[in-house]
């Protein structure tokens, strides 16, 4: 676009919006249409500080980003039911491998811990290391700071509780 066509569009919007025929300006700076208000909408901020130290200082919109991944496989609402892995619903102080109605690996079935966020830590690492033989294909989340935020999101949305 040649200089002088750019100049005549400036203009042109300076005109239009003196006159208010270029809408209203909505809280981010941005010229909204027809007067509506194109602002993305806000995220809900959610309170992490009552979770245990690391996590109540984590990102709690990373770890909800991140956990897409996991969501093709596992649900973490208290009715989701079980996908190719189970609901994670409830499952901070729960035995491993007893969750009814999913089939889980021998491993995981004969494994004998309960489900701590620091478990949960050690397991998204390298689930095939932590427990050889289990039928997880994921291969983990390297990064801490990645694991902190995905268990923080988690225990948010699972009803966790430190009791």
């Amino acid at each position: 676009m040649k200089l002088s066509s750019l100049i005549a569009l400036a203009a042109t919007a300076v005109f239009l919006t003196a006159c208010g025929g270029g809408g209203d300006t909505g809280e981010d700076g941005v010229i909204s249409h027809n007067g509506e208000d194109t602002s993305p909408p806000a995220i809900p901020t959610v309170d992490l500080s009552a979770l245990p130290a690391p996590y109540n200082a984590a990102d709690y919109d990373t770890g909800r980003r991140m956990f897409r991944r996991c969501a093709s496989c596992h649900t973490v609402t208290p009715d989701g039911g079980n996908r190719v892995g189970p609901n994670l619903y409830g499952m901070f102080g729960q035995v491993v491998g007893t969750q009814d109605g999913f089939d889980y690996s021998t491993a995981l079935e004969e494994a004998d811990f309960i489900w701590t966020p620091e478990q949960l830590d050690a397991w998204l690492a390298n689930p095939r290391e932590f427990l050889p033989g289990n039928r997880m294909s994921f291969v983990g989340l390297r990064d801490e700071e990645d694991r902190v935020n995905v268990i923080a999101y988690l225990m948010h949305e699972t009803g966790y509780s430190a009791d």
